[in-house]
């Protein structure tokens, strides 16, 4: 027969290690719960982390398209430029070349005018008839 207290120590020792297998377990079950939801955690972030890095790819895509776009606009513009500074230089140049002739014809009025009212002064000091004096007549 069994002393009391050996039986009440073995019982507690047994009820111990049980006390202690279930905590390994419930320690366990919540480790593997906690760790099966980081796993859903996870692959929901992997799959986020995958839809980001295609509209990325999307938005870089665009981008690119941009700026050839912008090159293309850039030369074009720079080609415009330059031809509108030619125009500007041509017309420039005319403009100044015009005021020239204006003014040397002007000058020629001027001298033809003048010359015109000296050659009638003479032809009147001579008593000369002129172009257009016979229909006075």
């Amino acid at each position: 027969m069994a002393y009391p207290e050996c039986t009440m120590s073995h019982q507690g020792a047994s009820l111990q290690n049980y006390n202690n297998e279930l905590v390994k377990c419930k320690l366990y079950f919540f480790y593997f719960v906690g760790f099966e939801d980081l796993c859903k955690r996870r692959e929901e972030l992997q799959k986020q982390i995958q839809a980001d890095e295609t509209e990325r790819s999307k938005l870089q895509r665009e981008i690119n398209l941009l700026q050839e776009k912008l090159s293309c606009i850039n030369d074009s513009l720079q080609k415009k430029l330059a031809t509108r500074n030619e125009y500007d230089r041509t017309m420039a140049e005319s403009e100044a070349a015009y005021m020239q002739i204006l003014e040397s014809s002007q000058a020629l009025l001027t001298v033809l005018k003048r010359e015109g009212q000296n050659i009638m002064q003479r032809a009147a000091a001579k008593n000369m008839m002129l172009p257009g004096d016979y229909r006075k007549m």
